[in-house]
C-alpha cells in the first residue's frame, strides 16, 4: 500500500475504511462489494480532484516520495544489456551517480543518473543521490566516451543537490559541476535529460544541460530547495510553501518559462502509485525526443543546445 503524504489524509482515511471492510468480510459471509465499490469511487474522485490542484509545495512532496521509481528501476524497465561503468580515474567511484552503456528500443546509448536508494542501507550507500566531485567527473568521462563512439546520451536527474560536505569542497565540487555542465553543452551527439523527481541546484544542471529537457508532471526543478530559499529570505524553513510558490519550481511553470521542453504525464496520484506506467511514459517521451534529434549533426546539436540555454529568461 502506498505511503500517504500529509495532504492526502482524507484519501488515506477512505482507503483505510475500504481495507477494514475487506478484512471484516474476508470469510465471504457478508457481501460488501457494493459498499467497497462506492467508497473506492469516492476515493478515486478525491485523489483525482486533489492532484488536479496541487500547490508547488505539495508537488515538491510528491517529487520526494520515497516510493517513486529510482535510477535502477528505470534501467530495469527501459534499458537492455546495461553495462555499469565505474570510477572517475582520478579519485574513486561515487555511488550517487551511476552510468553505463545500454540498448534502448533498438539504439545503443549511454545512460547516466542519480540514484537515491530505496531503504536505509541503500540510501546511505548512494548518499541520498547527492553527488560528490568524483561522481561528476565520472559523468564527464562517460560523456566523452559516448561522444567518441557517437552514442546518444540520456540522463535521469533526481537529486536534492550536490553533496555540500567539506570533503567534497576540498576535492573541487564547484569545478567538477562546472566541467560536467560544460561537457553536456559540448557533446556532438544527442543528449536527452529527464527530471524524474527532484532537480536541485548545480547538482541537477550538471547532468541536465541537454538538447531536450523532459520533466515528470509532478517533479520539481530549481536553483535551491524551497527550505533553503525560505531560510535565506525569511530565516525560517517554515516558509518553504511560500518559497516554492515564488520560485516557480513545477513542470508547468518551467514549461511556460522555456526551461524545459516536455512535460511527461504521471499516473493518477503520482509515479509512486504505478511505477511501471510512469516508466513506460518516460520511455515513450525519451524515444520521441531522440527521434527528433536523430538527423542532426554535431555542429547543429551544439548550436541548438547553446541557443536553447541562452534563450532562457530572455524578454
Amino acid at each position: 500500500m502506498a505511503t500517504f503524504l500529509d495532504f492526502e489524509k482524507p484519501i488515506a482515511e477512505l482507503q483505510s475504511r475500504i481495507d477494514e471492510l475487506r478484512e471484516t468480510a474476508a470469510d465471504g459471509a457478508v457481501d460488501i462489494d457494493s459498499e467497497v465499490a462506492r467508497l473506492q469511487a469516492k476515493s478515486d474522485k478525491l485523489l483525482r480532484d486533489t492532484y488536479a490542484k496541487l500547490t508547488p509545495w505539495q508537488k515538491t512532496q510528491v517529487a520526494r516520495h520515497g516510493e517513486r521509481p529510482h535510477f535502477k528501476d528505470y534501467v530495469a524497465g527501459l534499458f537492455d544489456d546495461f553495462m555499469l561503468l565505474s570510477g572517475d580515474r582520478a579519485f574513486g567511484d561515487d555511488q550517487a551517480i551511476l552510468g553505463g552503456f545500454a540498448h534502448f528500443r533498438g539504439r545503443k546509448i549511454l545512460v547516466i543518473g542519480h540514484e537515491k536508494g530505496d531503504d536505509t542501507a541503500s540510501r546511505l550507500r548512494h548518499n541520498f543521490g547527492m553527488g560528490k566531485p568524483e561522481g561528476y567527473r565520472k559523468a564527464i568521462r562517460l560523456m566523452h566516451l559516448a561522444d567518441r563512439f557517437g552514442l546518444p546520451v540520456v540522463t535521469l536527474v533526481d537529486t536534492s543537490g550536490a553533496f555540500p560536505g567539506v570533503q567534497a569542497e576540498e576535492r573541487g565540487q564547484a569545478e567538477a559541476i562546472a566541467r560536467s555542465t560544460e561537457a553536456c553543452l559540448s557533446l556532438g551527439v544527442p543528449m536527452i535529460s529527464a527530471v524524474v523527481g527532484e532537480g536541485g541546484s548545480g547538482g541537477a544542471i550538471a547532468l541536465a544541460a541537454g538538447n531536450k529537457v523532459l520533466m515528470f508532471e509532478h517533479a520539481v526543478y530549481s536553483v535551491i530547495s524551497p527550505e533553503g530559499c525560505a531560510s535565506i529570505l525569511w530565516r525560517t524553513a517554515d516558509k518553504a510553501p511560500e518559497a516554492a510558490e515564488a520560485m516557480k519550481v513545477t513542470a508547468q511553470d518551467l514549461k511556460g518559462l522555456g526551461v524545459i521542453d516536455t512535460i511527461v504525464p504521471e499516473p493518477l496520484g503520482g509515479a509512486h502509485r504505478d511505477p511501471a506506467l510512469a516508466i513506460a511514459s518516460l520511455g515513450d517521451a525519451i524515444d520521441g525526443a531522440l527521434g527528433e534529434l536523430g538527423n542532426q549533426g554535431p555542429a547543429e546539436l551544439r548550436r541548438g543546445r547553446r541557443e536553447k540555454f541562452l534563450a532562457i529568461g530572455r524578454v
